[in-house]
């Protein structure tokens, strides 16, 4: 005797699915919002961002005056030729690392010596102390140069006066370098404490008891567990002096010293503003630019390689 068996239905957890699962259309729309909110700021990145990067690209091989009624003449790899042979390049860019290097004090040394030092500042204290560290970040560029043209004056200035010894700051090669440095590591180090005290504002202090309560000191928990905790916040410090260095000083290098005396201060981002604009060769400049932004993106890349490495980061 046989008994004929029915075939086996689709499982009901399965047909539940396909009957629940919406449309293509309709994912598509649920998606979309998130997208529509970053859409003018993906649009006013590809306006200003990413535009003149391809128009500078293009223009890097054409030898143009800014005229609109010259045409522009195409050079091919001249340019970039041009640049590797330029006289002032090296200097300008020996001038560009020796002024990251002289303002990482004020963007990561100092910034945590002073936050490790008021970090239990609170209350209207706090806030008070707080403000007078931003100030200096609120001032604008050119307000400063002028008020620091004041203050640096050979024969009235204040500076001069509270060290006993003039100095003509702005027209001397050595001084006019420490002043646009001193000047620059002045705006950035109220940001800079900021940022580190917000660090240490995220470390969690079950650290420091637990490290106290077997015998640490207060020199050892800040060095082995509070400043490999902020690594993240150093490296960001780092990376933003780096890449942000030339952006800081070019307002004060144009108003204080127009690159002198005798190019003393020009370092590669005011060298590529005065090819642009003062020898009207754009497509010079547009060569140095491009190559300057592959130099710094290396740059970045290797340090966030090397302090991903090295930073230590709390789960």
């Amino acid at each position: 005797m046989f008994v004929e068996l029915a075939p086996l239905a689709a499982p009901a957890e399965h047909v539940a699915v396909d009957a629940a699962r919406p449309p293509v259309a309709r994912r598509v729309l649920r998606a979309l919002p998130p997208f529509l909110y970053l859409a003018p700021g993906l649009g006013c990145l590809i306006v200003w961002t990413y535009r003149p990067l391809v128009e500078a690209v293009q223009l890097s091989f054409y030898q143009w005056n800014l005229l609109p009624t010259r045409p522009k003449v195409p050079v091919g790899l001249d340019n970039y030729q041009q640049v590797v042979q330029l006289p002032e390049l090296r200097h300008s860019l020996w001038l560009t690392v020796a002024t990251i290097v002289f303002l990482l004090p004020f963007s990561v040394l100092l910034p945590t010596i002073i936050s490790l030092l008021t970090r239990r500042i609170h209350g209207r204290a706090g806030g008070a102390y707080r403000a007078l560290v931003f100030a200096p970040v609120l001032v604008p560029p050119v307000a400063s140069a002028a008020m620091w043209m004041w203050l640096l004056d050979p024969r009235h200035g204040l500076v001069d006066r509270m060290i006993g010894n003039p100095v003509n700051w702005l027209h001397e090669r050595g001084p006019a370098q420490l002043a646009i440095i001193g000047i620059t590591g002045w705006h950035l180090l109220g940001f800079a404490v900021l940022v580190v005290t917000a660090g240490l504002a995220n470390i969690n202090d079950e650290y420091s008891a637990a490290a106290q309560l077997d015998g640490a000191t207060r020199r050892q928990i800040t060095r082995w567990i509070i400043l490999p905790l902020l690594s993240p916040t150093l490296v960001l410090l780092t990376l933003m002096t780096v890449l942000l260095s030339g952006q800081l000083t070019f307002p004060l290098i144009d108003a204080l010293t127009q690159g002198g005396p005798d190019d003393a201060t020009t370092n590669a981002y005011y060298l590529l503003w005065e090819y642009c604009f003062k020898s009207f060769n754009a497509g010079l400049a547009s060569a140095a630019g491009l190559a300057f932004f592959l130099a710094f993106g290396l740059v970045a890349l290797f340090l966030v390689w090397l302090f991903e490495k090295l930073s230590f980061h709390d789960n």
